[in-house]
């Protein structure tokens, strides 16, 4: 999912759209055309949201609650707020949302003529998450990243106008890749809402053992498990890349952006010898400058 996963305060619009700035890989930024900018923000306001319910990230005061129309009783049970989210997303397309992030992504979901399925995918994917707790094996894990990541880069081709099966197949390697990334720097989180995003083969294969993440310092055993699915993650960016070069002008600047962000996210990982329990590693702007450099001429 995406990263931030901070109790949300305030305004519940605003503190989620602020949660963009910590994200691994640009969301909207300064150099793209006002609309495009407008309408992705949309988008991840939806997908942060939708992010914050299945981890129970809401503001205290169940105002989001509120607005989904769910009682003060039912304000804490995730299945249930989701169950109000979606039928507030069906809304987007039909009438008129309750709250005011998907009042917000409306008038996008009009100009992009965007389709509720990507959205229900990321739905879904926390429905997931409020069942599964564990995954057996790294193909597992791919179908769960096709639920909880892949939608958002098809939702960037939809806003932007430049979706193509090709492009699709680049940019679901790419999100597949950020997701992965991401629950490497949030092994130790995610062992604490008792998820465990590590596929359990691979577990076996490296000797380690669900005790091993709960220690707060990274074993050898561990840190081959992590090196070797970052790997993982690198050669998915890899595949994906050649998206970069189909596009051209600022859209060229903000894909390289995304696999960027997770190429300097994994040279943090490398950077700090694989260990993710003492705090997830993240990588400096000047790392992320050089990836961008690097993605724009076609290397790495």
């Amino acid at each position: 999912m995406t990263e931030a996963g901070t109790t949300r305060t305030g305004d519940p619009e605003r503190a989620t759209l602020d949660k963009a700035a910590g994200e691994n890989f640009p969301v909207a930024p300064f150099f793209l055309p006002r609309a495009w900018r407008a309408d992705l923000m949309a988008v991840y306001g939806f997908a942060r949201l939708v992010d914050d319910i299945g981890d129970g990230d809401l503001a205290p005061g169940g105002a989001d609650a509120r607005l989904l129309g769910v009682s003060p009783e039912e304000a804490e049970d995730r299945l249930t707020l989701l169950d109000a989210f979606e039928a507030d997303l069906h809304r987007v397309f039909d009438a008129t949302p309750r709250h005011p992030l998907l009042r917000r992504l409306q008038p996008t979901v009009r100009r992009a003529g965007l389709t509720p399925e990507p959205f229900l995918g990321l739905i879904a994917a926390n429905r997931q998450d409020q069942l599964v707790k564990r995954y057996e094996t790294y193909d597992d894990l791919l179908a769960y990243c096709e639920l909880s990541a892949n939608p958002v880069g098809r939702l960037v081709l939809g806003v932007t106008g430049t979706a193509t099966p090709e492009r699709i197949r680049r940019s679901d390697a790419i999100c597949t890749a950020l997701q992965i990334v991401e629950h490497l720097q949030d092994v130790a989180e995610d062992l604490g809402r008792d998820r465990i995003y590590l596929p359990a083969a691979d577990m076996k294969r490296f000797h380690v053992q669900e005790t091993d993440l709960a220690m707060n310092a990274t074993g050898a055993s561990v840190r081959a498990l992590v090196a070797y699915e970052a790997e993982r993650a690198r050669d998915l960016l890899n595949e994906g890349a050649p998206l970069v070069g189909s596009v051209h002008g600022r859209l060229r600047l903000l894909l390289a952006g995304f696999v960027a962000g997770g190429r300097a996210a994994i040279g943090a990982i490398a950077a700090a010898d694989y260990d993710v329990l003492s705090g997830p590693p993240k990588p400096g702007k000047l790392r992320l400058l050089r990836e961008v450099g690097v993605t724009l001429r076609g290397e790495g």
